[in-house]
């Protein structure tokens, strides 16, 4: 079991269930400070927001991957592991079981029942429906996780396995908590078997992971690192799910080294190991091997978040002095001046993911407990005490390094 006993925060369990007042998706998310615990006004602020977003109708532009239900949904799950607020889960599983229902295997047409790029009708949530033939990629893994998460999030939450989910169950998905978990457990399991590793996936490298040579889309080639980490959320999620179940070790076991292959072969073979100008270790990787330098900044905090979460589960020996060149790479190497941040993890800009830009990739905050002294460079070129937001992903991971803050703090 899972017990993600390196988290220190102060966790409370509200069991109210109470229906949540709808609120507008342009309510505004507040900060109150950059430093401390988090307030009550804060989560308040968290929970009112997504009560009032809507779920994406389909994953068109990757809206349940990178974009703004996937967003959503992980930044409920943060959120959640800081308070244990029965309504923040409450939330996330209204958008799960929209999640769940609109895979193309099981959603009517036209929303589904399309033959992608294997010729089947494939348990996955396509992307690009104008596009022919209909590719996948990295961002399936989002999906299943998405519904992983959610799963591990209720399995880790004894307390509420027998009650009913006070939404209902008008999807038929189970009307209790534990049932609802164990339905995201088989449907991501599906989408896992039915397609991720039936034909996208091809771990005959050493299990390192490859496109299949049949896919349309980068057939034959190295997955780029920001996709390993998309299909390692997947993967590392449901095999915690599969452990709090104690219902098929062989399958944790498989996923967890899928997960463990990937992290070796980007600390062995993916990255080049510098010291920067502090004296301190940083790392230079590239997008995909075989290159192993100049990764994008847009890219780049997509690799962090995913190695952040990998190191979280505590489950893959990713040690605070493995992750800290990540926070010296952007503290020591990527910042050029005052809210200018290079666009590439080497020090150098280019154009596009690669240009100059005063923002950072919200995935770098992650990272922010392996450098305290640069905490609030990192953070006040987005937000300020004070101020508001209307940015999930960065308002849930400011939350969390702050809470990581100021629970260090708490122990010295």
């Amino acid at each position: 079991m899972n017990k993600r006993s390196f988290r220190t925060w102060r966790i409370f369990l509200i069991l109210a269930i109470a229906p949540i007042g709808h609120r507008s998706a342009s309510s505004q998310m507040i900060v109150d400070s950059l430093n401390g615990p988090v307030t009550p006004a804060e989560t308040d602020s968290f929970l009112r927001f997504v009560s009032g977003l809507t779920p994406d109708a389909d994953n068109q532009n990757n809206a349940w991957s990178y974009g703004r239900s996937g967003q959503a949904v992980r930044a409920m799950g943060m959120v959640y592991e800081m308070n244990h607020d029965v309504r923040v889960l409450n939330q996330m599983i209204r958008f799960c079981d929209a999640l769940a229902a609109e895979r193309n295997d099981l959603a009517p047409a036209p929303l589904g029942r399309h033959i992608i790029w294997t010729g089947r009708i494939d348990p996955v949530w396509p992307n690009n429906l104008k596009k022919a033939p209909l590719e996948t990629g990295g961002e399936q893994g989002d999906m299943a996780g998405n519904l992983a998460y959610c799963a591990v999030l209720i399995l880790e939450t004894q307390a509420l396995w027998n009650s009913a989910v006070p939404s209902g169950d008008s999807r038929h998905f189970g009307m209790t908590y534990l049932a609802r978990a164990k339905t995201y457990v088989i449907d991501a399991d599906a989408s896992i078997d039915g397609h991720i590793l039936r034909s996208l996936l091809d771990l005959s490298h050493g299990g390192h992971q490859y496109f299949s040579k049949s896919s349309p889309y980068k057939g034959g080639t190295p997955v780029p690192w920001n996709q390993q980490m998309m299909f390692n959320y997947a993967f590392e999620n449901m095999a915690i799910a599969h452990r709090l179940l104690k219902d098929d070790p062989a399958r944790a076991e498989k996923y967890h080294k899928i997960v463990s292959d990937s992290l070796d072969w980007f600390f062995t073979d993916g990255q080049q190991t510098t010291i920067d100008s502090a004296g301190k270790p940083a790392y230079n990787w590239g997008y995909a091997l075989p290159a192993r330098g100049g990764e994008d900044a847009t890219h780049a905090s997509m690799d962090v978040a995913g190695f952040y979460s990998a190191y979280a589960t505590g489950d893959y020996g990713l040690a605070p002095d493995k992750m800290a060149p990540f926070a010296n790479t952007l503290v020591d190497v990527m910042t050029v001046g005052p809210r200018s941040f290079s666009g590439r993890v080497d020090g150098t800009s280019g154009v596009g993911h690669a240009a100059n830009t005063r923002n950072l990739g919200s995935g770098y905050f992650l990272v922010a407990e392996f450098r305290p002294d640069a905490y609030l460079s990192m953070i006040s070129p987005e937000l300020a005490a004070g101020g508001t937001t209307d940015k999930v992903d960065i308002f849930s991971r400011f939350l969390w390094a702050k809470n990581r803050r100021a629970s260090a703090f708490n122990q010295k």
